[in-house]
């Protein structure tokens, strides 16, 4: 009983204060080494793969936007700067048209020049009559039968003759800066891939009337992978969608596939956009990260070491561990010193905790209950942690809802997430619709006002009541509104219903206006992302049919098929409109152009693309007319045009603009009359054996006939038509005088079409015609040999 007693005594303060020290330090210790050896060297490798990850899609987002879309930018310039269309479909055609070739090879030169840290050469080629213009080159015949120099260069042209895509890049390949010449230090092998895409541009390569290749140079690519990770540039590389390598540090490895990388078939069959993983090759342990380019299906990767990777993690384990281990040192020293230092104030501090009970047995166990308090707080901690989570469901059902409409789960998974958020999706039928609230009224609420009008609309929509239906509202990353709808009872119906509610809370609450597309219905949820795909394309087409906030004809969807095109002579038309000055012929030509786009059977990316070429050649004609803009008046076209959201306010807004500017440039006539008259005179002189009637050159010039031929006599007292005959006779005199040329090639030579006309007026300005005119001049001359001969009249 004595020995029980006394297994059952209390420990003294001391005793107990050491013992506590002791395991606090050591717990903690234990702790601290546990936390720092596994948590967070393991979250720093997570951080490192992160940060990988995040340099690579960095890169691969600079490698779209200064590679891919600038290649297509070229191209879009290309087919926008071509003014005159030649019918270049034989080799006698292109005998005819120099003038216009040696046009479109300086175009193609300017566009080189332009990107050249980019482009290499730009060429076009015209499969009808095989025959190429080049900024390299040149112009080349059956160019794309050629079989010497280094016939890898125009590979492309045979592939896009077989092809049925619009557009493909070729494997890089070894080229030498001039084709035709020996390689040497001075005509050096340059690494090269092509972008070679039709015109039509939505024409397959094989029906296509011309074919565009830009030669890109792989040492681009390579240069903007070495700056954004240059200590990894060496183990860095970029390949197509077939594995074929297109840009790396090693140039011997363009063109292959990689020896030895079982990680490229994993890379190209997955769907991520985005992935790191560990792998044993050749057994030794490397690092695998990727990410893909949506623009084309090219993959940026790299292949590191382990323990390269790892390097800094390694390092960093072993700093813990020696800080776990001074720690412990320390702790036990500290422990004993505040033990001996506290010992005093705890034990008269236990002696008044001992007066607080009724109970004096009950005190001793007054140490227990700090342990108490702990796990209360830890528990409270634990309470906080999960209304963390909670908060955050939103943002992980926004994620799950966004992959879901872009087809990323498989069955199985789409499952789980949709479990795991407690989403009620199993009915009948599912269909998606696409609510646009972007419009003028929209943007002038401001970013605050508008991100509440959205989130409001999506509660509002999620709260709605539908019989044996379920509401999925989510914001898309171009501030639309997707909708998926769930019920048992699919039908049309049930969208109006919808629809209806939407137009009516945002008509009521915020007087504002919004464009719906329906999706199709589909019967499985898997599925929902083919109607999401359906309503995102027909809500394309609201800008073109705005009398109707709801879009739901699905045979708009039978267009996106259409390859049809604008006849050629459309937009040439509204061209001259524009240049002859006329208010009324314009806004009929736009009228009718804008009905046409409308009407017809255009895809919807065709028609925004006539609405740009309008555009285009509204923004050519202000530049050659040499418009100058003021304070009432200020254009800014693609700015402007950025800001419109449908057709009608597009028609509005364009024939406004020319009509104001019609107006200004009246006002400003005077100023630029002498500038006209000048520029009127130097063509004449230039052009004497052409067409220089008043409506030709005032079409030249940019003027109006009438106002030209009022200002040329005011500005030099002589009428026009005197002037250019005066000119006429000038140089017919200097041809008598000087040439031996018949009076036929001196008529032709000076513009006049028969030589009847010809004699009649040099009669009426010289007093004689042409041949006596001759033989005046001789008889005042001195006699000449009987065997001169006199010039042929």
């Amino acid at each position: 009983m004595n020995a029980l007693r006394a297994m059952r005594r209390p420990k003294p303060v001391l005793a107990n204060l050491a013992i506590s020290y002791v395991t606090i330090v050591v717990v903690i210790v234990l702790l601290l080494c546990s936390i720092l050896y596994l948590v967070v060297p393991a979250n720093y490798e997570e951080q490192i793969r992160a940060n990988n990850t995040m340099v690579l899609d960095k890169a691969a987002q600079r490698i779209e936007s200064d590679v891919v879309e600038r290649i297509n930018q070229i191209y879009l310039d290309l087919t926008l700067e071509r003014k005159n269309e030649v019918e270049l479909h034989t080799r006698d055609a292109f005998e005819g048209e120099r003038s216009s070739i040696i046009d479109i090879q300086n175009l193609l030169k300017r566009e080189v020049i332009q990107h050249a840290d980019l482009v290499h050469a730009i060429h076009l080629f015209y499969p009808k009559s095989g025959v190429m213009i080049s900024s390299l080159y040149g112009l080349q015949y059956e160019a794309g039968a050629k079989e010497e120099a280094s016939p890898r260069a125009m590979d492309w042209i045979d592939a896009m003759r077989t092809s049925r895509q619009t557009s493909l890049w070729t494997a890089p390949r070894l080229v030498p800066k001039d084709i035709y010449a020996s390689v040497s230090g001075s005509n050096a092998m340059l690494p090269l891939m092509t972008y070679a895409r039709s015109y039509p541009f939505n024409a397959p390569g094989k029906d296509s009337d011309l074919l565009i290749g830009i030669d890109m140079k792989e040492s681009a690519l390579s240069a903007m992978i070495g700056q954004m990770m240059p200590s990894d540039y060496p183990n860095t590389y970029v390949i197509d969608a077939s594995g074929i390598v297109i840009a790396a540090a090693d140039k011997t490895l363009l063109g292959k596939r990689p020896a030895q990388a079982p990680y490229i078939d994993s890379l190209l069959t997955s769907d991520a956009k985005a992935q790191s993983f560990s792998m044993d090759i050749d057994n030794t342990g490397y690092v695998v990260s990727s990410n893909k380019l949506a623009a084309n299906g090219w993959s940026l990767y790299n292949v590191i070491p382990e323990r390269r990777f790892y390097q800094k993690s390694i390092l960093l384990q072993q700093i813990m561990l020696a800080i776990c281990g001074l720690a412990i040192v320390v702790g036990l020293v500290l422990s004993g010193i505040f033990t001996a230092v506290i010992y005093q104030p705890i034990k008269r501090l236990v002696g008044r905790i001992k007066g607080l009970f009724d109970d004096p047995a009950e005190g001793k166990h007054n140490e227990f209950k700090l342990i108490d308090t702990a796990i209360h707080q830890l528990s409270s901690k634990v309470d906080t942690l999960e209304e963390t989570l909670q908060a955050n469901k939103p943002v992980i059902k926004h994620n799950v809802v966004l992959n879901m409409l872009h087809n990323r789960y498989g069955a199985d998974e789409l499952y789980e997430q949709l479990a795991l958020l407690d989403l009620p999706l199993a009915f009948a039928g599912y269909c998606c619709l696409v609510i646009d609230p972007v419009n003028e009224g929209f943007k002038a609420l401001g970013p605050k006002t508008s991100q509440y009008v959205i989130y409001k609309l999506i509660n509002q929509l999620e709260a709605a009541v539908q019989e044996e239906a379920c509401l999925i509202a989510e914001e898309l990353p171009d501030r639309r509104i997707a909708v998926i709808v769930g019920t048992n009872r699919p039908g049309d119906a049930m969208l109006d219903a919808i629809a209806d509610l939407v137009l009516a809370e945002v008509s009521a609450e915020f007087s504002l206006e919004v464009r719906i597309a329906y999706g199709l219905w589909v019967p499985e949820r898997l599925d929902v992302h083919r109607s999401f795909a359906a309503a995102q394309t027909l809500i394309q087409y609201g800008f073109f049919y705005p009398e109707s906030p709801i879009v739901k004809d699905y045979v708009l969807l039978n267009r996106e098929q259409s390859q049809l095109e604008l006849p050629p002579s459309v937009l040439p038309k509204w061209t001259e409109k524009l240049h002859a000055r006329s208010l009324e012929g314009v806004t009929a030509a736009t009228d009718q152009l804008l009905r046409d786009v409308k009407e017809g059977s255009y895809t919807a990316e065709y028609g925004r693309f006539v609405l740009m070429k309008l555009i285009s050649l509204y923004s050519d004609f202000l530049k050659n007319v040499r418009f100058k803009q003021s304070a009432q008046f200020k254009i800014d076209l693609y700015k402007q045009y950025q800001e419109i959201y449908d057709i009608d306010r597009f028609r509005e807004w364009l024939v406004q603009s020319i009509a104001a500017c019609f107006e200004l440039m009246e006002k400003r006539s005077d100023e630029r009359a002498t500038d006209s008259v000048e520029a009127v005179k130097a063509y004449v002189h230039a052009h004497l054996g052409e067409d220089l009637s008043l409506d030709a050159v005032a079409a030249h010039v940019y003027l109006s006939p009438k106002y030209l031929s009022k200002m040329f006599k005011e500005e030099t007292g002589v009428g026009y038509t005197d002037y250019v005959t005066r000119k006429r006779m000038e140089r017919a005199l200097e041809l008598v005088r000087t040439s031996q040329l018949t009076v036929e090639q001196i008529a032709g030579a000076v513009g006049y079409g028969t030589p009847a006309y010809f004699i009649k007026k040099f009669k009426e300005t010289y007093g004689a015609t042409p041949k006596n005119y001759v033989r005046t001049l001789l008889k005042q001359e001195e006699p000449i040999e009987a065997s001169g001969e006199v010039m042929r009249l």
